[in-house]
């Protein structure tokens, strides 16, 4: 078939373009020169012919839409290049739209229209458009028709920026026949006329020329056609009009301010009704649309947004809150959002909450929230946490909002997932919401669910601390990061307040419970459960995490800004701390001023709180610092807590004074220096700042320069004094303290300051109102003689009642410097060392003070002579030990606690005293009259008073032996005189056989050497005896043969009083040793050696040899000492006894186990004094020749520079001794000894510093000579 003959629509495309007839004629430039060729003339042609099919025109119109999309400009510089081509081509294409029925290729035609006009951009055009359009609808008998025109009008509007504004003004005629086609019986109209509406009406300036056209005309026909509306299309123009309307007063004010009278539309009989706006949304809201539900919640809001407290009440009478709830639980975003919107607005108007849809809507509320915290649209989550804060903050108390602990448990669980959220906005948003819930009535529900707020709290904090944490982003340098830096600490700052609004919220709802015994715990708990869900437990953690996470995240901020509404938050918490755990207040506030809280606070109040501004800040930090202060005093550190009385005096000028302060640290201590200030008022904010600068400085916040306070303070006392006033005690004592923690070195106060002071603290009753346990307070007393003579033995006794127990573990065995001091003990040696008369007032207080306090000044005063050896301290106090020694004496029988406490403790000191002198000394008158007083009391004594013999035994001992032979003789005549002290050393010396390894056992030990020196002084200087003493023989022989396991030092001291009567041949004027009623001697040797047996010297020998085994080199000297006497004894009765004695083969094994492996063992006194002695009476079976010989080889080649004075003393005499016997007969070995003798003689060994002879040994002073030699 040939293309001629083929019909029009079945040609090629482009042909179907072209109108054939007359497309020769048409000017080529009327051709658009690309794909798809379509001629402009061909088209005005064709689309009016009636004879082309309308699918024809229909694809003519869609492939010039085409090209006008592809090719924009060409096909707009087509058409634009002749104005009445354009004019007939829109008359075309409009008149094609109005007369085809099709709906698709009238859209078609709206849709080229739409795009042509806005491509040309061509006033002319548009209004030629209007023109047309405005003859169409005159041209119309009825509005059946005018579908398309409206339609094409409304999308015209939409798609042209003012054009709005040039309709309404311009072609104001069109508005009549809008109102024409409202009321035509079509819906398809309507709702194309309110979508141009709609669009009219968007614009405020068209909105204000047809305001008296919808008062007047167009209202009621809108809201007859809302209420009538059955076609979704209808429906949702009517309400995008209404959304529209709703954005100005005006309207809504016509539209809700009344209800309006609605007559029957034309055709249609129906009688005239009244409509209200609230009515026909909630029609809508209702319905099962979801488009139309979330339309008519947009237009309740529109409605609220303007008045709600206006509005509000007729969407509440109609019940649309009941219905918004339900739509929470619905799975459109959008929906549940606009919802929120609807209810947070309508949650300002109080009928809201009073008729209960709150209660009714709560579940649904944190329902909808855990739901929302699920999704991923965050306005949604943030909408629900802004309307949940909202219920919980406006609920009115008396309405119960939570019927359920589980519904409140809910909640919670519901606000922790949401402020956990990553979403910076909505954790801020759940910071309110959780800020509104922590309230009273909306957690009263039994069991108060505590575990619940906790874990709330904690996700609270917790995400704050990671907020706080975050770094900034450092992407941008300069001005730019310096803004972003202020930003995202202004961020940081409120997100920071919103988290401790929480905490506050959460603290006074624990304060609140406080008061109800049935939230303090879960009445549901089983008894014997672990009860955890309580109030106690609850209020615990508030404090613990305000400790470990509150109060680091805004001291972390304070470093970066300071934010006074921040800072009042905070310090409220503080504050409501104290309250809700009240035993933990004085810690908890301890804790806070070691942390620099009252600088912190002053600080804040200086710089945010001058004149009026901030009150109400200035009010919480005054609270603050007010309770603060209180709870300090109420248990201070290191001094007396103040009394009653004080307490009120001291909360009276802190409440006054405090709310005044609001200056520098420089302002305030001019202020505290100014001598002008005699006014109550500002006497008392002088107080406020003395006592804040007190209690500062005590836990070591020392902000406050000490060289000017230290001036200022001393300004103070003189203002005081020149006013003749007396602060209270509190007042005083921080001043004091202030005074002496701030004098340095070299600063001193001046007399009259000191006669201030002194005149003040007279006028106190009790130096415990003043005093601060601190060394510096104790060296300003001292320091100053004004001070020291009046209140010194007060401040001392005082100090050492403060001082900690730790005294007692001082070691006094130590060396010299190897004690290690406490630190207020150093400090106080070094004022005695600079006052050594304080030592007398330390004296004064062992006699005065109760017992513990004498024991601590007993222990310092002993640790101090033995670390201070240089200080010479015994002509200062010996005249004071006799004077309270005389008066505790006359005590002493009254048995009062005091007295007989104290006088071991001063006999003890006097012990020690005597112990510190090394070098012998004449006893003086003073001395002699000591030694009396302390016989005359041993002698009122019995053996069960130790710690009264123990120190005076020991004192009794140094006389002997450590003063010049003419001293010592005087002391013992003394001493001897006394029958009662002679009486009580038998009875003690008797108590050896039965309590031997009692506590009682240091006290025999001095009773035996006591017992020695008096035998021997007495022997030596013939005196007289008054009293003598029995011993059983038989008993002391018994103990020292058979020895139990006694102690070394009981051993020696025993051994020393036998040698002595060895040494007397039993012949002492003093000791008289009986038998104890054994067999008579019957041997002739023992009637030679009485009162001693054969058997009783070989037992005796046996017992010397098992002590000396046990190789303790004090017992060691002693039983070297006992066996040299017996052998000596022995040997002046019966030689062939006292040889038969010492050669006992028992005495080489003897010799041998006290020799150990070590080079040159022998070198030790005890051994050379041994081996002496077997020299001295030639045991040759104990130390052969042969062996001689090796020890004196040994001793040619030792070294013998290091050995002490003793073993050298000792090896003088071993050589002396095998040189006098004659024992070494070679030549060679002669020589050898001869050489060892004159070097011992000639001194050519460097001479050894003596060692100390008078030691303590287990609290018995021993005299090491005395046991020796």
């Amino acid at each position: 078939m040939k293309a001629a003959d083929q019909p029009a629509f079945g040609r090629d495309e482009e042909a179907v373009l072209l109108l054939e007839r007359t497309h020769h004629r048409h000017d080529p430039a009327l051709l658009l020169p690309v794909s798809p060729h379509v001629c402009l003339a061909c088209a005005l042609e064709l689309l009016p012919e009636p004879g082309v099919s309308l699918v024809r025109k229909k694809h003519v119109v869609s492939c010039f839409q085409n090209a006008l999309v592809r090719h924009t400009s060409l096909v707009t510089q087509l058409i634009a290049q002749d104005q009445r081509v354009c004019n007939r081509f829109i008359r075309v294409l409009f008149g094609l739209l109005s007369k085809v029925d099709d709906g698709s290729v009238a859209d078609l035609c709206i849709e080229v229209l739409i795009q042509l006009i806005t491509q040309l951009k061509l006033e002319q055009t548009i209004h030629f458009l209007l023109n047309e359009c405005h003859r169409e609808l005159c041209s119309m008998p009825a509005m059946g028709g005018s579908l398309a025109t409206m339609t094409l009008l409304g999308k015209l509007v939409d798609a042209i920026p003012g054009l709005a504004d040039e309709l309404v003004m311009e072609h104001g005629n069109l508005m009549e026949h809008l109102l024409r086609g409202l009321v035509y019986p079509n819906e398809g109209v309507q709702a194309s006329i309110c979508y141009l509406y709609g669009k009219l009406y968007s614009s405020p300036t068209v909105a204000e020329m047809l305001s008296g056209h919808f008062r007047e005309k167009l209202c009621p026909l809108f809201l007859s056609t809302l209420d009538n509306a059955q076609t979704k299309d209808l429906q949702i123009n009517c309400l995008g009009l209404l959304r529209q309307l709703l954005r100005y007063d005006l309207f809504v004010s016509v539209i809700m301010g009344k209800s309006v009278l609605v007559e029957a539309v034309e055709n249609v009989e129906r009688p005239s009704r009244e409509i209200s706006l609230p009515l026909m949304l909630k029609k809508f809201l209702v319905s099962r649309d979801e488009v139309l539900q979330v339309a008519s919640s947009y237009c309740i809001t529109a409605v609220l947004v303007h008045s709600p407290l206006k509005h509000a009440i007729a969407f509440i009478h109609a019940d649309i809150p009941e219905f918004l709830f339900e739509h929470l639980s619905s799975s459109s975003e959008m929906l549940v959002w606009s919802c929120y919107n609807c209810l947070i607005l309508l949650a300002e108007e109080p009928l809201f909450f009073s008729k209960c849809h709150t209660v009714y809507g709560i579940e649904a509320v944190v329902r909808s929230l855990q739901r929302g915290l699920q999704m991923t649209n965050t306005e949604v989550q943030k909408q629900g946490l802004l309307l949940f804060a909202e219920i919980m903050t406006r609920q009115p108390e008396e309405i119960r909002l939570f019927t359920s602990s589980a519904m409140c448990r809910d909640a919670s669980v519901a606000l922790r997932e949401a402020v956990s959220s990553p979403v910076l906005d909505v954790a801020t948003e759940a910071l309110r919401a959780i800020s509104a819930f922590l309230r009273k009535d909306h957690q009263s529900s039994l069991p108060v669910q505590y575990g619940a707020l906790q874990a709330l709290l904690e996700a609270m904090l917790s995400r704050c601390m990671e907020f706080s944490q975050t770094p900034m982003n450092r992407w941008s340098l300069g001005y730019a990061c310096s803004r972003n830096s202020e930003k995202a600490i202004i961020r940081k700052g409120k997100f920071l307040l919103s988290t401790l609004e929480g905490f506050r919220n959460a603290c006074r709802l624990a304060v609140e419970f406080q008061g109800e015994a049935s939230t303090q715990e879960n009445p549901f708990t089983a008894p014997s459960a672990e009860k955890e869900d309580t109030l106690e437990a609850f209020s615990e953690f508030l404090l613990s995490a305000c400790d470990s996470q509150c109060i680091p995240m805004m001291m972390r901020y304070s470093e970066e800004a300071t934010d006074p509404s921040l800072m009042e938050v905070f310090l409220s918490i503080l504050h409501s701390l104290f309250v809700i755990v009240p035993h933990m207040k004085v810690k908890f506030s301890r804790k806070l001023a070691e942390s620099s809280f009252i600088r912190l606070t002053l600080e804040l109040k200086a710089r945010f709180c001058s004149g009026q501004s901030h009150s109400s800040l200035n009010q919480v930090c005054s609270s603050f610092l007010y309770y603060m202060c209180l709870n300090l005093l109420l248990a201070p550190e290191k001094t007396d807590s103040p009394s009653q009385e004080e307490l009120s005096a001291v909360s009276e000028f802190l409440q006054h004074g405090l709310p005044q302060i609001s200056s520098s640290t420089s302002e305030s201590l001019a202020f505290l220096s100014d001598p002008q200030c005699v006014e109550v008022a500002a006497r008392q904010r002088q107080y406020c700042i003395l006592l804040l600068f007190h209690l500062a400085h005590i836990h070591e916040d020392r902000f406050v320069p000490e060289a000017d306070l230290f001036v200022a303070v001393q300004s103070f006392f003189l203002s005081l004094q020149d006013q003749g006033e007396h602060p209270p005690p509190t007042v005083c004592k921080a001043a004091i303290y202030l005074l002496a923690v701030c004098q340095d070195k070299d600063s001193t106060l001046g007399e009259a300051v000191v006669s201030a002071i002194r005149k003040f603290l007279e006028g106190i009753s009790d130096l415990r109102l003043i005093y601060t346990h601190h060394p510096l307070l104790l060296r300003l007393f001292l320091m100053y003689p004004g001070l020291m003579s009046r209140f010194g033995h007060g401040v001392l006794e005082l100090w050492f009642s403060w001082e900690e127990s730790g005294y007692e573990n001082l070691d006094a065995d130590l060396p010299p410097g190897r004690i290690v001091l406490p630190a207020n003990l150093t400090a106080l040696f070094q004022m005695l060392r600079s006052t050594p008369s304080t030592l007398l007032i330390l004296l004064d207080l062992v006699y005065s003070s109760p017992e513990g306090i004498a024991r601590k000044v007993l222990i310092a005063l002993r640790t101090f002579m033995r670390e201070n050896e240089d200080v010479e301290v015994g002509g200062l106090i010996r005249g004071h030990f006799l004077l309270i020694l005389q008066h505790l004496l006359m005590e002493y029988r009254a048995a009062t606690s005091g007295a007989s406490g104290n006088l071991p403790l001063l006999l003890s000191l006097l012990s020690l005293v005597q112990m510190r002198n090394e070098s012998e000394q004449e006893l003086d008158s003073m001395a002699m009259k000591l030694l009396h007083q302390v016989s005359k009391l041993c002698g009122k004594c019995g053996p069960a008073e130790v710690d009264i013999l123990q120190p005076s035994f020991n004192f009794l001992y140094w006389s002997l032996h450590r003063t010049t032979p003419s001293s010592q003789k005087r002391a013992a005549a003394v001493l001897l005189s006394s029958t009662a002290l002679i009486e009580l050393l038998e009875k003690m010396l008797a108590l050896t056989w039965t309590e031997a390894g009692s506590p009682r056992t240091s006290l025999l030990c001095s009773a035996w050497l006591l017992t020695a020196s008096f035998s021997t002084q007495q022997h030596e200087g013939n005196l007289q005896v008054h009293q003598t003493l029995s011993v059983e023989l038989n008993q002391l022989l018994k103990t020292l043969s058979f020895p139990k396991k006694k102690p070394a030092l009981l051993s020696a001291a025993i051994l020393r009083f036998l040698r002595t009567a060895l040494q007397q041949s039993f012949s002492s004027a003093l000791v008289d040793l009986v038998p104890s009623g054994g067999p008579p001697l019957s041997a002739p040797e023992d009637a030679v050696l009485a009162p001693l047996g054969t058997s009783q010297v070989l037992s005796l020998l046996i017992g010397l040899q098992n002590l000396l085994v046990q190789k303790d080199p004090l017992l060691s000297q002693a039983c070297v000492g006992c066996l040299e006497a017996l052998l000596n004894y022995l040997h002046a009765r019966s030689p062939d006894i006292a040889l038969h004695v010492a050669s006992q083969p028992w005495n080489r094994f003897l010799l041998f186990t006290l020799l150990d492996a070590g080079e040159n063992s022998f070198l030790r006194p005890e051994i050379l004094r041994l081996m002496t002695m077997f020299v001295q009476y030639r045991s040759s079976s104990i130390l052969s020749r042969e062996e001689v010989r090796l020890i004196l080889q040994g001793v040619a080649l030792a070294d013998l520079s290091n050995l002490s004075n003793d073993t050298l003393q000792a090896l003088h005499g071993f050589l002396l001794q095998v040189q006098s016997t004659g024992l070494m007969t070679d030549h060679n070995t002669t020589q050898t000894l001869q050489a060892s003798l004159e070097g011992l003689c000639s001194g050519a060994f460097p001479a050894q510093p003596p060692l100390q002879d008078m030691l303590c040994l287990g609290g018995v002073s021993v005299s090491l000579s005395h046991i020796r030699d």
